[in-house]
């Protein structure tokens, strides 16, 4: 029989090992907890500012425009500017993300005192390491633009950049075609400056930390990793949608991206399997520095959900060849350099085509009364008057 004494050792065994369990599976949370107490309670000095600054920084994010105020206006002159660090001792890590209702454009504008006409910039005293293009592809989304402005120039121009931004925008009111406007971009930024790097944004994402830099991998990289709608995970393996880079080499060799998707959805899986197709991979930033906020919105009338695009994806294998930068036709309706961006608006067509052929006009009112009315065969009864009988000639040349 078993002594009490027993019972109280097998009892204190087993929550001993209940408690090792709890302790290893809370390790991690475990150690926050305690950094953070010993964060309140250690004493502030001046050697250890830069440290809690990032402290706050990793906490609750910090504003992307803290570390630019000290930039110089205007740029060192001659050729003997160093090269800038190959990590830019700008970057802060998380950025605080918010969508105030008052910001304009021209409060942008003030923000970003460096960036010239055209939307560019380069650092003012160091030469930049990367030249990077981001491209837009857009419609009637400028209060979304707005918003990317406001985050997107600081956050480029901590990372000691030379960059432009060039927001694509669709004429007309055709369904929305994003993967066509970004072969516009493509060519349209290229002809422009020999960017080593191109960076094609979705006007609603907005980067939350300036360690996602924004130049080019070895590979065609996938930026936008962590998104909040899809609680800063990666929805499945292939995705490559919101934000993507690709070196103008990367961009030849999957043959730009697709032309003929339009509407929302399937284009982005498309380029996925393009990538795999042109014997490179996807390279991701860590989820914790990936992570971006969407401005929520509605589907745009004009880009409700393609309902062709899982028939189409099924097909990449047999026409990304014929389909892509080298297909694309688009005429150029304009090209304006504004404070902020370089905006080009464009006539990328239907899907009939870049000029469809008009319509058949409907028949003539006579030639349809005279068919209504023909006389029996073998008849020979004459056209009542002059109008009817040239009808009857304009008729019978068209069948020849």
């Amino acid at each position: 029989m078993i002594s009490i004494q027993s019972k109280w050792r097998y009892l204190f065994m087993f929550l001993g090992i209940q408690l090792v369990v709890m302790a290893l599976l809370s390790r991690e949370g475990y150690q926050k907890r305690v950094s953070y107490f010993i964060r309140i309670f250690r004493k502030p000095d001046a050697t250890s500012s830069s440290g809690r600054n990032h402290t706050a920084a990793v906490i609750g994010g910090g504003d992307v425009y803290a570390n630019l105020s000290h930039l110089s206006k205007t740029h060192s002159q001659g050729d003997e500017m160093p090269y800038c660090p190959k990590t830019s001792p700008l970057i802060g890590g998380p950025i605080h993300v918010s969508f105030p209702s008052g910001l304009t454009t021209a409060q942008v504008q003030r923000k970003n005192p460096l960036v010239v006409r055209g939307g560019r910039y380069r650092p003012p005293d160091c030469a930049a390491r990367h030249r990077t293009a981001i491209i837009i592809p857009h419609r009637h989304r400028e209060h979304h633009l707005k918003f990317l402005l406001y985050y997107l120039h600081p956050f480029l121009q901590r990372q000691q950049l030379n960059y432009g931004i060039y927001v694509i925008h669709q004429a007309g009111n055709y369904t929305f075609n994003r993967a066509k406007l970004m072969n516009v971009g493509f060519r349209e930024a290229m002809k422009e400056e020999d960017w080593d790097c191109l960076f094609f944004h979705d006007v609603d994402l907005i980067p939350e930390d300036d360690r996602n830099t924004y130049v080019c991998d070895s590979n065609p990289k996938h930026a936008a990793i962590a998104m909040d709608k899809f609680g800063y995970k990666l929805p499945y393996k292939m995705y490559f949608g919101g934000v993507s880079a690709l070196t103008p080499l990367h961009y030849l060799k999957i043959n730009g991206f697709p032309n003929n998707y339009w509407g929302w959805g399937g284009e982005d899986d498309d380029i996925g399997v393009r990538v795999t197709l042109g014997g490179m991979y996807i390279t991701r930033p860590s989820v914790k520095v990936g992570r971006y906020k969407m401005i929520k919105h509605k589907l745009d009338k004009g880009n409700g959900v393609n309902p062709k695009r899982f028939n189409m994806l099924a097909k990449t294998r047999q026409t990304w060849r014929l389909d892509g930068m080298n297909t694309a036709e688009y005429e150029t309706i304009s090209r304006q350099y504004l404070p902020l961006y370089t905006n080009i608006t464009v006539n990328i067509g239907t899907e009939a085509g870049l000029h469809p052929p008009p319509p058949p006009p409907p028949p003539a009112k006579a030639a349809v009364e005279k068919t209504a009315h023909a006389p029996a065969k073998g008849s020979a009864q004459p056209p009542a008057t002059l109008e009817e009988s040239h009808a009857e000639n304009a008729s019978a040349t068209s069948d020849r």
